[in-house]
């Protein structure tokens, strides 16, 4: 070594060693600290650079925002807006229905839906790492997500399976479900007496698809063609989520659209039906006097919940690969708007359907009924003196039917029951609700059946049906894969298809003959009251545990701008208040109704409501414990330091695809050294009234917050030391050689 090299002359000299890290680098050519991955603190009296966190931190991102806001639509608009909506706004008052469900997604669902979509873009993690962070206490939630997505899974793409066996079904004329079969013994045809008891449509559906069983004891056997749907239904959603967002994202630029062109097709075509304005008018009557029931505001509060996808855990997942600095508020405005008005286009279809279907039913009704006072007339039980001279009976109006039915039933009024005469009112028809599997396999494929081209219509409304499904199918696994994917380190693809063949088997529950009964089952306990709680959970952890001043703090460093202070007050007390009432008329609901099923009497042909049996009504509660079993399990393992936060799980991605254990960071942290300016002084604070400063802008940053570096102790920022805080001297540095 030199003997006039710094390092000599420093062992030779009896002085102590002021020199630091810093001063030798002081020599260094200057770097540019904006551009430097390990951006950090100078020495005192110098400008502190600003923090920059790389923006590729390995996370995939979306390739545009219109591909994200379709992400999030085709997850929250999904088969519930069509098949449950109208129902619901027919059953509660028409178009009264419209303002408590209203009122609730201002309070409720556009509040919460923010606040998923916050955490999940903040923290840049999945269901479990989010609440992993926010309440270590708490991360029980993001694993009750994960195992009701699991749940939902499951039965939800059985009815994708069925809406691709009607959809390839369609491709016939006529439609398989438009007559009756004729059973043949010989020389002499008869009709199905169990179709002739009920309707072609309904045969169908009960008889010739599920071939359903009478109770949900008698298993009956797998049903092979639901089986060979149901296998198709997996192979789709595999391919769609295999490789994360890269393909699921560009699936859903056909799976959301598509559905409003064909909703929008059958609106014009459906309004040029007969009868369609009557079903509309007949949707849109307010009964004001609804409005005052708990049950209404009850069932809109359940609909605002389920309909936006809250507590599954996709809305976090899809936010996560947001980027930091997305307007995430304007997101959860728009994407729930879209929700609300899709709900009401699908109402104006199926209720321009339905009016004409119940146009058709109500000729049809007439016309019998006509036949019978005909017979009635020419075997003189009836005189002919009653029926006013203008009437025609061979073509009898709605109007004059009524006219005929009310003279006769006045005439007649000791014996007027006798006569078996129908009243045939169009407004009967219109209040025959249905919902669910009824409306659209049983009541739309019927009014389907007299439109003209009806293969057509059939092909186009079941292949809405499979990618409105679909689009929620990618939203619910994104809510399994992204969490794990995030917690271990495993091969994407592989746990991908993993995932679906494990769930095809699982599935296989829902395909055998009483499957229909199990699909119920699953959708009335295995995720309405575990969710309920889950989101209550999120609105508690997020306003009361972490602090909602704390959260709006963040907002404002990841926005730009600071939310409306409604939201403040709204987190901190409204939504948790309404979610406790909620899950108190859930469980109330519950105790009082006895559980059980509409099962398939074939004898009978029609549906009968039977109690689940005791090994089904375990079954039943089971969902509801095993959904919820991971809260009270991470709670008292973490609170008896029986599991650790999970944050050691987690990795970060650095500029060049280097990926850093967070369990090293500590101990390889040497901004210490470098900090250091004299023997013994302790690391200099961040200057007096200089805060820490966000990635993207020159915001300032709550070491607190939620940013997904900070979270888990990852990112290479100066560490704030308090001024009441002891600090411990640092040992001088050691002599550095030439090697």
């Amino acid at each position: 070594m030199p003997k006039n090299s710094k390092v000599t002359q420093r062992e030779q000299s009896n002085d102590h060693v002021t020199e630091s890290v810093a001063d030798l680098l002081a020599h260094e050519e200057p770097f540019d600290c904006k551009n430097s991955s390990l951006n950090i603190g100078g020495a005192p009296g110098k400008k502190v650079p600003q923090i920059e966190v790389p923006e590729n931190d390995g996370r995939p991102t979306w390739n545009s925002k219109l591909q994200y806001i379709l992400a999030q639509v085709g997850f929250s608009v999904g088969l519930g807006n069509v098949w449950r909506f109208p129902y619901l706004c027919q059953k509660n008052g028409g178009g009264a229905y419209l303002v408590p469900y209203f009122i609730l997604l201002l309070i409720i669902g556009i509040p919460l839906f923010f606040l998923e979509l916050a955490v999940g873009q903040k923290i840049r993690r999945g269901s479990i790492g989010v609440w992993n962070y926010v309440c270590p206490s708490l991360g029980g939630i993001g694993m009750s997500s994960l195992m009701v997505c699991g749940f939902v899974g499951l039965y939800y793409n059985v009815i994708i399976g069925w809406s691709i066996f009607y959809f390839f079904q369609s491709f016939q004329y006529p439609l398989p479900w438009s007559e009756c079969p004729i059973r043949r013994n010989g020389s002499l045809a008869i009709v199905e007496p169990e179709c002739e008891k009920s309707s072609a449509t309904t045969y169908f559906w009960y008889r010739q698809t599920l071939n359903t069983t009478s109770t949900i004891a008698d298993s009956g056997g797998l049903n092979v063609k639901m089986t060979l749907s149901l296998l198709v239904a997996w192979i789709i959603v595999c391919l769609a989520v295999i490789k994360g967002i890269a393909s699921s994202g560009k699936v859903m630029y056909f799976s959301s659209l598509f559905p409003y062109l064909v909703l929008f097709c059958f609106l014009i075509r459906g309004l040029m039906l007969k009868g369609s304005v009557d079903g509309i008018a007949h949707m849109f009557t307010p009964k004001l006097e609804k409005m005052l029931e708990p049950k209404v505001w009850r069932e809109a509060a359940t609909q605002v919940f389920f309909a936006l996808g809250l507590g599954f855990g996709g809305v976090i997942a899809f936010s996560s690969y947001n980027k930091i600095d997305n307007n995430c508020h304007f997101d959860a405005v728009l994407v729930s708007f879209i929700n609300f008005f899709t709900s009401i286009l699908a109402t104006l279809v199926v209720f321009a359907v339905l009016g004409f279907k119940a146009n058709i039913m109500n000729e049809k009704c007439i016309a019998e009924n006509t036949e019978k006072i005909l017979g009635y007339l020419n075997s003189s039980v009836l005189s002919y003196d009653l029926i006013p001279p203008h009437l025609n009976f061979s073509q009898l109006s709605t109007s004059d039917y009524a006219e005929v039915y009310r003279v006769i039933k006045t005439v007649k009024e000791d014996g007027f029951a006798q006569l078996g005469l129908d009243p045939c009112l169009l407004e009967d028809e219109l209040n025959k609700s249905v919902q669910g599997t009824g409306l659209a396999f049983i009541a739309f494929t019927e009014a389907m059946t007299h439109f003209p081209w009806s293969p057509f219509w059939s092909v186009m409304f079941f292949f809405m049906l499979i990618n409105l499904g679909l689009g929620s199918m990618i939203g619910t696994m994104t809510g399994i894969t992204t969490p794990v994917l995030d917690t271990y380190k495993v091969n994407r693809e592989l746990f991908t298809v993993c995932c679906c063949v494990v769930a095809f088997f699982c599935g296989l529950l829902f395909v055998q003959r009483s499957g229909n009964y199990y699909v119920t089952m699953f959708d009335d306990y295995s995720a309405g009251l575990p969710l309920t709680v889950v989101v209550i959970l999120e609105n508690v952890s997020v306003a009361w545990i972490y602090g909602t001043k704390r959260f709006m703090q963040d907002l404002e460093d990841m926005l730009g701008f600071r939310p409306c202070i409604i939201y403040f007050y709204l987190w901190k007390y409204v939504s948790p208040i309404c979610l406790i009432l909620l899950i108190s008329a859930t469980v109330i609901e519950m105790a009082i109704i006895p559980p059980g099923y509409n099962a398939w009497v074939q004898e009978l042909a029609e549906e009968r409501f039977q109690s689940y049996p005791p090994w089904a009504l375990t079954m039943c509660f089971s969902l509801i414990v095993v959904a919820m079993l991971p809260l009270p399990i991470v709670f008292i393992a973490r609170r008896f330091n029986l599991m650790s936060d999970g944050s050691n799980k987690l990795s970060v991605s650095y500029g060049k695809s280097m990926m850093k254990d967070i369990s090293n960071l500590e101990e390889q942290d040497e901004s210490r050294f470098i900090l250091g300016a004299k023997p013994g002084e302790a690391p200099p604070t961040a200057p007096a009234g200089r805060p820490y400063l966000t990635p993207a802008r020159n915001k300032t940053l709550d070491p607190n917050s939620l940013s997904p570096n900070i979270c888990y102790g990852t990112s290479y920022q100066n560490p704030a030391v308090s001024p009441t805080t002891p600090t411990t001297p640092i040992t001088p540095a050691t002599p550095v050689s030439d090697s």
